[in-house]
């Protein structure tokens, strides 16, 4: 017998229809014989919804109030979910974050858990085999008692971190994909699903733009060494094997449960960056700190950054890029620190993509960067910026050629063929 956490998104319980499907999918691990507890979305398009009735009431509202408005789609979905399982002769409950409690720190919309006690889930599974259906994406902060929530994206969060809390055998993730791929097959027909990848290889493609989780529930997986699965809450429920190793999905794990690593696992995109040129800066000590100080006092994230040579050694000229969203606050976060920064000139773009190439395999094989810069200059595709970690590089392109770079490294590194 396993225990499991199984988490839902909004496109999985958009409606009662699709409540009753994910009831299925949980009744048939509950008649396997495993403890479960779910984890639920708001319905497609509440949390949405929601937000906007906050900005309409006052585009300047309180981020406490904020949080109790937007948190209640869950509490809605939890309690359906609990209604159509007892419906079904299974034993549930619903929980909201505040009653297990999962305890976050005071940062409202964005909050981050601190602790969870899953003992008295953990007794309710022994004592009653009760379900509990828990409402995700919510929390609370013990020194006010006000409800706070994780962020978009925070389910996911919220699901692994209870299964590390109710020490589960692993967190399932269902979602409207049947995994993640090598790349977003919308974009290269040819990707193919992975059947495992790395803890590690996963953050980077959360981080660099891959949309199937948020970045924070595979940090948390990693730290606990909690076995993610994704997987499609679309499949029948009934055609599912509840005792097979794998049934259709991705595995995401240590890197010692990989057997082989493929040099390049896998290609993420974004093309929600800007780019801003800081030119004919001086070149001297603390330069580079008068311009990312204000604007990280602004909580603005810089991501790639290229400072070039000075060549008589007196100016020089520093690009950097933000998330499109930050574009407009950070170009006048440098324009307000001008006369402190003391640069010429201003020069800055949005129509630009970033692409990067993921895989643990890099730390083994030297030269994969330089195949795709030869492979893009066959394409004609001009690179503006590069940065590399051990496990991933990442090149700034015009926008207009993302696709096409994509599937020309998609092609590249073998992965059409994975």
């Amino acid at each position: 017998m396993s225990r499991l956490v199984m988490k839902f998104g909004g496109t999985s319980v958009a409606n009662i229809e699709r409540i009753r499907n994910v009831a299925r999918h949980v009744k048939r691990e509950v008649d396997a014989g495993h403890e479960v507890a779910v984890v639920v979305s708001a319905m497609s398009g509440k949390t949405n919804e929601l937000v906007a009735w906050c900005t309409e009431a006052s585009p300047m509202h309180d981020a406490r109030e904020y949080d109790a408005v937007v948190a209640s789609g869950e509490q809605v979905t939890s309690g359906l979910l609990a209604i159509v399982l007892q419906s079904m002769g299974i034993q549930a409950r619903s929980w909201q974050g505040w009653q297990i409690p999962i305890k976050t720190s005071d940062a409202h919309a964005s909050a981050r858990i601190e602790d969870i006690d899953g003992s008295e889930i953990i007794s309710r599974f022994k004592e009653r085999k009760e379900v509990a259906v828990i409402a995700g994406f919510q929390g609370i902060d013990p020194k006010t008692n006000r409800i706070t929530t994780l962020g978009r994206g925070g389910s996911d969060t919220s699901a692994v971190a209870v299964a590390a809390a109710v020490k589960a055998d692993r967190c399932d993730i269902y979602t409207d994909v049947d995994g993640v791929y090598t790349t977003d097959p919308r974009i290269v027909p040819k990707a193919k699903r992975l059947d495992k990848i790395a803890f590690e290889d996963m953050l980077e493609l959360a981080s660099q733009g891959a949309k199937v989780l948020q970045v924070r529930s595979v940090e948390l997986g990693m730290v606990h060494n909690m076995p993610i699965f994704v997987r499609s809450s679309f499949d029948k429920p009934e055609d599912i094997d509840p005792h097979a190793n794998q049934p259709p999905g991705t595995l995401i794990c240590g890197e010692e449960e990989i057997m082989e690593n493929h040099v390049v696992t896998g290609i993420a995109f974004s093309k929600d960056e800007a780019q801003i040129s800081v030119r004919q800066i001086q070149d001297k000590p603390g330069v580079a700190a008068s311009i990312f100080g204000p604007l990280a006092d602004a909580n603005i994230n810089v991501d790639m950054i290229v400072q070039n040579v000075s060549e008589d050694g007196k100016t020089t000229d520093l690009t950097f890029t933000v998330p499109a969203a930050d574009y407009v606050r950070a170009k006048d976060t440098i324009t307000a620190s001008k006369a402190t920064i003391g640069y010429a000139r201003l020069d800055t773009a949005t129509d630009v993509a970033k692409i990067s190439v993921i895989g643990s395999g890099m730390r083994s094989h030297a030269g994969v960067a330089a195949q795709a810069f030869s492979a893009l200059a066959g394409r004609n595709i001009n690179i503006r910026a590069i940065t590399t970690s051990e496990i991933k590089f990442s090149v700034l392109i015009d926008a207009a050629y993302t696709e096409l770079a994509v599937r020309t490294l998609h092609t590249l590194y073998g992965l059409d063929q994975a």
